[in-house]
């Protein structure tokens, strides 16, 4: 049996966001970012200071990843984006899906090699209607098609092995990768069942140890698991749609987590008044710093 956990963490931005997602900690500045999908905005927050900011898109982003000190790329439904930190400015760097402009992007995350894997979905969610991609510098290979809610994208801490969920399958999978690339190399298969349990598998990270801590939408809380697929511990959170972890601070030693409120009508807000909110854990994790993405 897992051990239970009650939530002994914190509120990081009490900024109730629709769709709070793509949580990312950005060594360089010390600094977290993270999205609100539906609301077009990309949130910051700088450790030092405790400053939170909130930056205007003309799109739907749900992914960033650090180039260098001075550029992001920003996935979303008009594709991959460089965006300059010092102006803000945004450019294409290559289209995503082209011939899907129904479609926006979802979860994605830096394998150890620097290339990104990153999910698609469509706007209402219509079954088998997104992919997950492979991008290295301006090449997107497609990986697996026909998926509908594309989630817990993470790697070993080795980058020899992939995970990935469809969320309305709920079964999260781990696929063999070649680590020099993080490419498959053989097929996948079912790691965790996730169908007989409250929630779905949304967003997940892997830790230094291999360990995989997974954002229950649905049912309020954090899961371990480790590379075997074994229940090691639930950690509660305040809200019930949680999305995505990350880890951050210097040593990678804390644990954040987004939420979201979409879906949910004014009585339901009104029962789970934490949601959209953004969270720390509260627990020490041995977590590991994001790659940045090579062009």
């Amino acid at each position: 049996m897992p051990s239970h956990h009650s939530f002994v963490g914190s509120i990081l931005d009490e900024t109730r966001l629709e769709l709070g997602e793509g949580p990312v900690y950005d060594p360089d500045l010390d600094c977290l970012w993270w999205f609100d999908i539906l609301g077009r905005s990309l949130l910051r927050l700088d450790l030092a200071t405790g400053t939170a900011s909130a930056h205007s898109l003309p799109f739907l982003g749900s992914v960033i990843a650090r180039i260098d000190g001075n550029r992001h790329l920003i996935a979303s439904d008009q594709g991959l984006f460089l965006r300059d930190l010092a102006s803000g400015e945004l450019s294409l760097h290559c289209e995503l899906e082209p011939e899907s402009r129904g479609n926006r992007s979802n979860d994605g995350r830096m394998h150890p090699c620097g290339a990104l894997w990153i999910g698609t979905m469509g706007k209402t969610a219509a079954t088998g209607g997104g992919a997950i991609y492979h991008v290295a510098g301006k090449t997107v290979t497609t990986l697996f098609d026909k998926v509908s809610i594309p989630n817990s994208i993470c790697f070993s801490p080795d980058g020899a092995t992939g995970y990935f969920v469809d969320s309305k399958v709920n079964t999260l999978m781990r696929v063999p990768l070649d680590p020099a690339t993080g490419l498959p190399t053989g097929a996948a298969s079912v790691l965790v069942d996730g169908r007989d349990q409250p929630g779905v598998f949304d967003g997940s990270v892997c830790d230094a140890k291999g360990d995989i801590w997974n954002a229950r939408w649905g049912g309020g809380g954090v899961d371990r698991y480790d590379a075997e697929g074994r229940h090691l511990a639930r950690y509660d959170m305040p809200a019930e749609r949680v999305t995505c972890p990350a880890f951050f601070g210097r040593q990678a030693d804390r644990l954040m987590v987004t939420s979201c409120w979409e879906g949910l009508d004014a009585d339901a807000r009104a029962a789970d008044p934490l949601a959209g909110a953004t969270f720390e854990l509260g627990v020490a994790v041995e977590g590991r710093i994001e790659p940045a993405f090579k062009l």
